[in-house]
């Protein structure tokens, strides 16, 4: 037990140092590039703060590349102020493509950590047995091929009146009676002569 918890407070210590020097290394960078005040105070908390949500991505996250990719970008900004700062750089004269990549380094991060909490959803394939939404088919939509006349119940004696106009049409042409020729025996309208020969088929 004691031997853990020693490797843990060596870790913990170690981490604290290298997160302090290398904050402090991208706090320089930023002041140099002309970034004075709290802004060269703001992009090494920007960096670790990217570092941490691709980290996390990466643990956790659906998508890897993502995680990776936004890692590498923030870890690249962390290296390279560690080593700007290190006497390869005059910080007296910082070259302007570099004061370009630190003034646009928010825009970045800003763009990573964005992408990194907001991961585009993925549209899972259906597991097998489950059941999946079938599409449409015609017979939904299809209309009935002969719609049957609807309306108030037509009077039983007047189908009974129209069946002996039907029979006494049939026994002198010898072919059933149409609704229009049962519409003008009876005198009735339209709607009603198709309901009442429904009734006698």
């Amino acid at each position: 037990m004691r031997a853990q918890l020693a490797r843990l407070d060596a870790v913990l210590v170690q981490a604290v140092i290298a997160a302090a020097l290398s904050f402090a290394h991208l706090h320089d960078l930023a002041s140099a590039a002309g970034q004075t005040g709290w802004k060269a105070w703001a992009y090494p908390v920007s960096v670790d703060l990217l570092l941490v949500a691709a980290w996390q991505r990466l643990r956790t996250g659906p998508d890897k590349v993502a995680g990776w990719c936004w890692f590498l970008v923030a870890l690249t900004a962390s290296l390279g102020a560690n080593v700007a700062t290190a006497g390869l750089l005059d910080l007296d004269d910082v070259p302007a493509w570099l004061r370009i990549l630190v003034a646009g380094w928010p825009a970045v991060a800003f763009l990573g950590g964005t992408l990194l909490a907001h991961p585009t959803p993925r549209t899972e394939p259906a597991a097998e047995g489950e059941p999946t939404a079938e599409p449409e088919t015609e017979q939904e939509h299809a209309e009935p091929a002969e719609p049957v006349p609807t309306g108030p119940p037509v009077p039983a004696a007047l189908i009974e009146h129209a069946r002996k106009v039907a029979a006494a049409h049939h026994a002198r042409t010898g072919s059933p009676i149409d609704t229009g020729t049962l519409r003008a025996r009876l005198g009735v309208p339209a709607p009603l002569a198709e309901r009442i020969a429904a009734q006698l088929t």
